[in-house]
C-alpha cells in the first residue's frame, strides 16, 4: 500500500515514524516531510494548498491512501476534491469532508452543534461589526476572565482570554474589525470554565469509533504556565486525574453525542475527531473540537499505539473500523519541545542542530527542520519534539529532560516542568 501524508509537523514525523513500522506498507510520501520525516519516507515538495498538484503526484505514484496531518487542507475541502473527481473518488482520504471540518474551522458552528445535541460546552454568544455593541453588553453580564474566539482558522492565536471588562472590550472591536482578517469577522464569546484541561483523541470510519489514549499538553511558553500561548511545549500521557469513571463520562456525555449528531447531520466522517475537554469538579465539557490529530499530544499519543497503525486506517477507510485490532501500551510517555529563542514571536531560523546522535532512549520527532548542506538546522519556533516512555509520565519526563539538554543548537529553549500540575 503506498501511502502520502500531508504535513510537515511533529505530528506528521510521528506519524510517519508509526506508519512505517506496517507490513501492509508499499512506500511512503510526506508532502513536504521536514528533517526528520526522511528517515521514514521520502520527502515531496508538493504546494498542498493545490489539490490538481496533489492529483497528479497520487496518480503517479499509484497512492492508495492518502491521510492529511493538518486542518488546512480539510477546511478547504481536500476530501471533498477527491470524492468528486472521477480519478480519485476511489482513493481513501483519512479527514473529514468540509462538512464535517467545520467544527474545527467555525467555532461558531461547532457551539451550535453542542448545543443542539446537548453536549456540555460553555455558555456564549456569536457576535459580528453589526452587533457589536451587543457584544459589549452579554461581556458586561459575564464575570471574568472574558474568552473571545475568533470563528475561524487563526493559526492558533484566534483565542484571547482578558480579565479586564475594558480590555475585553477593545480586544472584541479590534477583532470584528480585522485584527485575524476574514476568520474574526465573527467572534465567539464564552463563559470562562475553571478546571483543569486534557485531549482526547478518537477515530471514527463514519459509523462506529475507537477512543486513542488521552493526553495534557502544555501550551504556555514559560514555566508554571506562564507567558504566552505557543503550538504547544510538551505532553503527557496518560492523564492522572482521567480516570475511568471520567472517561466513560466523556464517552456518553461527549463522544457518543458527537458521532450520533455527525451521522443526523448526514456528515460522514471519516477520521480523526480532537476533543479539547475541561474537566470541571468531575465533569466533563467541550472547550473546542479539532478535525485531525494534536501537536505536540501526537507525539505522545501514537506511540502508545501498539498495533499496527496502518492496518487501523484501512478499516477506517474500508469502514470496518469494529473489527480492527486496537491496543494500547501500557507505558506513559511524555515530550519535551526543544523551540527557537524568540519563540513564539520573532526567532531565527538556520541555525545548526548538533548532539542528535548522541541522545539515548528517545524518540526525536522533527517538527521546525531541514537538511542543508549536510546539516540539520532549525526552520521553525518548535524545532524538536522528544518523546520517551516510562513507568510513569514523570520517569518519562526525566528521560526527555537529559535529552533535551544534551541536544544543542544556538537559542535553544525548552520547559522543565512539564507534568507539573500532575503530581
Amino acid at each position: 500500500m503506498n501511502v502520502l501524508l500531508i504535513g510537515s509537523g511533529g505530528r506528521e514525523n510521528a506519524l510517519a515514524w508509526k506508519i512505517s513500522q506496517s507490513p501492509l506498507l508499499g512506500k511512503l510520501f510526506i508532502a513536504p516531510g521536514n528533517a526528520g520525516t526522511i528517515n521514514f519516507g521520502e520527502n515531496v515538495n508538493l504546494n498542498t494548498k493545490n489539490f490538481l498538484d496533489i492529483k497528479g503526484f497520487v496518480l503517479n505514484n499509484n497512492i492508495d491512501l492518502v491521510f492529511v496531518g493538518p486542518e488546512q487542507p480539510l477546511v478547504d475541502g481536500i476530501h471533498d476534491f477527491f470524492l468528486a473527481d472521477n480519478e480519485l473518488y476511489k482513493i481513501p482520504v483519512i479527514g473529514p469532508v468540509k462538512a464535517g471540518a467545520i467544527l474545527e474551522g467555525s467555532k461558531d458552528f461547532a457551539k451550535q452543534f453542542m448545543q443542539k445535541y446537548h453536549i456540555p460546552t460553555a455558555r456564549y454568544k456569536t457576535f459580528t461589526r453589526e452587533t457589536l455593541s451587543d457584544g459589549f453588553t452579554f461581556l458586561e453580564k459575564l464575570k471574568a476572565p472574558y474568552v473571545l474566539k475568533a470563528d475561524g482558522l487563526a493559526a492558533g492565536k484566534g483565542v484571547i482570554i482578558l480579565n479586564d471588562l475594558n480590555e475585553a472590550k477593545e480586544a472584541l472591536n479590534e477583532m470584528l474589525n480585522g485584527q485575524f482578517g476574514q476568520a474574526s469577522s465573527k467572534v465567539v464569546i464564552e463563559e470562562f470554565l475553571k478546571g483543569i484541561e486534557l485531549s482526547v483523541f478518537v477515530i471514527t470510519d463514519g459509523k462506529t469509533y475507537k477512543i486513542l489514549p488521552e493526553a495534557k499538553d502544555y501550551k504556555r511558553i514559560g514555566e508554571g504556565d506562564t507567558g504566552l500561548n505557543t503550538g504547544g511545549m510538551g505532553a503527557v500521557s496518560p492523564v492522572t486525574f482521567a480516570d475511568n469513571a471520567f472517561m466513560k463520562k466523556v464517552e456518553n456525555m461527549v463522544i457518543i453525542p458527537t458521532i450520533e449528531g455527525l451521522k443526523k447531520e448526514g456528515i460522514h466522517y471519516k477520521g480523526f475527531i480532537f476533543l479539547g475537554l475541561i474537566k470541571v469538579d468531575s465533569e466533563p465539557y467541550v472547550i473546542e473540537y479539532n478535525v485531525r490529530l494534536g501537536d505536540p499530544e501526537t507525539e505522545v499519543v501514537i506511540p502508545r499505539i501498539k498495533s499496527d497503525f496502518l492496518d487501523l486506517l484501512s478499516h477506517v477507510a474500508n469502514e470496518t473500523l469494529n473489527n480492527a485490532n486496537f491496543e494500547v501500551d501500557i507505558r506513559a510517555t511524555s515530550t519535551v519541545m526543544l523551540v527557537s529563542g524568540g519563540y513564539p514571536g520573532n526567532y531565527a531560523n538556520g541555525k545548526i542542530i548538533r548532539n542528535l546522535d548522541l541522545a539515548k532512549n528517545s524518540l526525536l520527532f522533527h517538527a521546525g527542520t531541514k537538511s542543508e548542506d549536510s546539516n540539520t538546522v532549525t526552520n521553525g519556533g518548535r524545532v524538536i519534539s522528544i518523546t520517551s516512555y516510562g513507568a510513569n509520565i514523570f520517569d518519562a519526563v526525566q528521560i526527555s529532560l537529559k535529552n533535551a539538554e544534551i541536544i544543542d543548537f544556538e537559542g535553544k529553549y525548552y520547559r522543565k516542568d512539564i507534568g507539573f500540575d500532575l503530581k
